[in-house]
């Protein structure tokens, strides 16, 4: 994959595209994929709500926007603009495709016995370890630190397979992150979503000192950027900064639809349990008055028939 070497304007903007033919082929399964398990589901009487078609939709679209559109021919070229693009990739397409709930379109779509295959592989020992939320976070976190900080960031910049594979795998890290904090398809095991809340906290103060990093820090890839002989946009300090402000600031605004999410998913989960707890206690209470007083051992009446000096007095009894 070879460097934009035209200014970027507003024209090239709008006119600058490419095939990345890895993210392509990985889009186009996924539409066909999915599209075949809506139909399956809505002939099984279990179609797919159109919201979170639509969330599928916009995931897949934003990911092939980030590899294959301005943002895809400029990545190679400016750092901000690569910032963008691990943004999109890591980030924002993968919460839309996982709120698509695309494993439920899947087993919805299969039969009795395939479900049953579905549900085992779901709750396997593998599967477990792999969705469980600490995982998926320690993925997510890490993987910007290792990306910016060790010589994988020129590398995949000038290896045009690694350069693929490294977008590939930002997206599999951010669906896999996804998948275990928003709990939208079935997951080996469920977590309150307190759990995800504090893990967002983390994670944000995480992502801004990763900023303040590449803001401060040395430049990263400068040799690269140099050869480029880029004699047009920032100088490579400038584009750094604007890449940092890029991972940290924007990080964090995409972010606020996904604690939105899961303040809304807290308040249900908790709505859901005080309802249990009812059900639960007025089950209870039924027992309870269905039984015969004599067995329970329990007395009627007002408060002080109970006591025998005042039933005496009162002449009750």
């Amino acid at each position: 994959m070879h460097a934009a070497t035209d200014p970027l304007t507003w024209a090239t903007c709008a006119s600058a595209w490419r095939l990345d033919v890895s993210s392509a082929i990985l889009i186009g399964l996924l539409v066909v994929g999915y599209s075949w398990c809506a139909r399956r589901a809505r002939l099984r009487e279990q179609p797919v709500d159109a919201s979170r078609a639509w969330c599928f939709g916009t995931g897949v679209a934003l990911w092939a926007l980030a590899t294959m559109s301005v943002i895809g021919v400029y990545a190679s070229a400016l750092f901000w603009v690569r910032a963008l693009q691990v943004v999109l990739l890591v980030f924002v397409a993968p919460f839309f495709i996982a709120a698509g709930k695309p494993l439920t379109a899947l087993r919805s779509a299969l039969g009795a016995e395939g479900r049953e295959q579905f549900d085992r592989l779901v709750g396997s020992r593998c599967a477990r370890v792999l969705a469980f939320p600490l995982t998926t976070s320690v993925a997510m976190l890490a993987t910007p630190w290792l990306l910016y900080l060790t010589p994988w960031y020129t590398a995949s910049l000038q290896v045009g397979w690694l350069g693929a594979l490294t977008r590939i795998f930002l997206v599999l890290v951010g669906l896999g992150y996804f998948y275990s904090r928003l709990q939208a398809d079935p997951v080996p095991r469920r977590f309150s979503q307190l759990v995800s809340l504090l893990i967002s906290v983390g994670e944000t103060l995480g992502d801004g000192v990763l900023g303040l990093v590449l803001w401060q820090g040395p430049l990263i890839a400068a040799g690269y950027y140099l050869g480029l002989h880029r004699s047009w946009g920032p100088d490579l300090r400038l584009d750094q900064t604007i890449g940092a402000g890029v991972l940290w600031i924007l990080g964090d605004v995409v972010g606020i639809p996904f604690v939105l999410v899961l303040m809304r998913a807290l308040s249900t989960d908790e709505k859901a349990r005080e309802k249990e707890v009812d059900t639960e206690l007025d089950r209870i209470e039924q027992a309870e008055a269905a039984q015969p007083m004599q067995s329970t051992g329990m007395q009627t009446g007002l408060w002080w028939e109970n006591d025998p000096q005042l039933r005496e007095r009162f002449h009750r009894g």
